[in-house]
């Protein structure tokens, strides 16, 4: 994407997102391949036409497309006329969950409750991320006593304004200090960086989730 504007990166995002090819896309947006490709290596937008027809093919909204609402929480576009509340089954919410992304990670901490995002994986059916050695998380999530282990809770979501839908995955369980012969077999890459090198995982010892959608 080197050369690329913010609007093709998001634009390939999307389709990517959705495992679309530049012809399916074209086909949903009723232009040519041609034109797709040349959106996607392109600095500028396009006009106010061409871009709703993208973002109804992309299933997302011009705004989106265009990065706005960048600075703001999910989620505050209006709700569905007449939403369903969804109980899902454990099985499906480790399969939301299963592609890897930013969580939050729940814990009783030093200064009280505190709730923080990371960047995780799912291995081996447990949750994986990376904080620092001695930083406040590694010491939060110390008991200091053998074989006494914090519960925390560990939350996933996602938001999509455009369809009016969306789903929560709540996984609960000890946090295990994963030891340095094993960390290895769990790769995660954080974004905030730094010297992160201790991998904690979470194992689930409960898991429930929710999905609301339009009727």
């Amino acid at each position: 994407m080197t050369g690329t504007g913010d609007f093709a990166r998001r634009l390939i995002h999307h389709r990517e997102q959705l495992g679309l090819t530049r012809e399916q896309v074209a086909d949903r947006a009723e232009m040519s391949p041609g034109y797709v490709q040349y959106l996607e290596g392109h600095l500028a937008p396009p006009n106010a036409g061409t871009l709703t027809r993208l973002a109804t093919a992309l299933e997302t909204t011009v705004q989106d497309l265009l990065g706005g609402g960048r600075d703001r929480p999910s989620g505050g576009g209006p709700a569905a006329a007449d939403p369903v509340l969804e109980v899902l089954e454990p099985e499906e919410c480790l399969r939301l969950v299963a592609p890897g992304g930013v969580g939050r990670v729940a814990f009783n901490g030093s200064h009280g409750p505190t709730v923080l995002p990371v960047n995780y994986r799912l291995h081996d059916g447990a949750i994986v991320f990376r904080t620092s050695y001695g930083g406040p998380m590694d010491q939060d999530l110390r008991t200091g006593l053998r074989d006494v282990e914090i519960k925390v809770g560990f939350e996933v979501d996602q938001v999509d304004e455009a369809q009016n839908e969306g789903w929560s995955v709540l996984i609960q369980g000890p946090a295990h200090h994963v030891p340095p012969d094993e960390a290895a077999e769990a790769t995660v890459t954080p974004w905030a960086g730094g010297d992160r090198r201790l991998y904690i995982r979470i194992v689930p010892h409960q898991i429930t989730g929710r999905r609301i959608h339009a009727r």
